[in-house]
């Protein structure tokens, strides 16, 4: 591995906003959709789990195959959290966990985005709409962009990532 970038907890922290903030209006999406009900809020905490539970699962079984495990050159922290889960694993595997693994947390980016296009379509909200444009432009844009700027430019496996192996 080359020289590998380290990065400060507050350049960790600021690389998981854009996950944290479209957990957050992903919730907030279907809790304005649902009309405020206690079913809304229910799917709105269940949406919640799955996000924590999505990074937790990327932890468990992609993060041990990554060569930034138990590195501060893991953009998101991800790898050193990883280190109090699982042990290391030959990172050769990398891409096969990727694509194996990474399909599981997929869905947090649609359940928002179509529970809340469907929402609207029943009845239009204009901060309904504000809302599910914010989620989509974070999700669908800011998310994916920082991901391949801030984390994937660095990393030293992106040759045979099939995220930015892609691109």
């Amino acid at each position: 591995m080359s020289q590998m970038r380290l990065y400060s907890k507050t350049e960790t922290w600021l690389a998981n906003l854009p996950y944290i903030i479209m957990v957050c209006t992903g919730a907030a999406v279907l809790v304005l959709g649902g009309k405020n009900q206690t079913w809304a809020w229910a799917a709105a905490g269940v949406y919640v789990l799955y996000g924590i539970a999505g990074a937790l699962w990327t932890m468990i079984f992609i993060c041990p195959y990554c060569a930034y495990y138990g590195t501060r050159g893991c953009p998101c922290g991800y790898g050193m959290l990883a280190t109090k889960l699982v042990e290391k694993a030959q990172h050769e595997c990398f891409a096969e966990k990727f694509r194996k693994h990474i399909p599981v947390i997929v869905p947090l980016w649609f359940i928002p985005a179509l529970a809340g296009g469907w929402m609207l379509w029943r009845q239009f909200d204009a901060t309904l709409a504000i809302l599910l444009g914010i989620f989509v432009v974070d999700a669908f844009v800011i998310l994916p962009f920082f991901s391949r700027r801030h984390g994937c430019s660095e990393c030293p496996q992106k040759e045979s990532c099939p995220w930015m192996g892609k691109s």
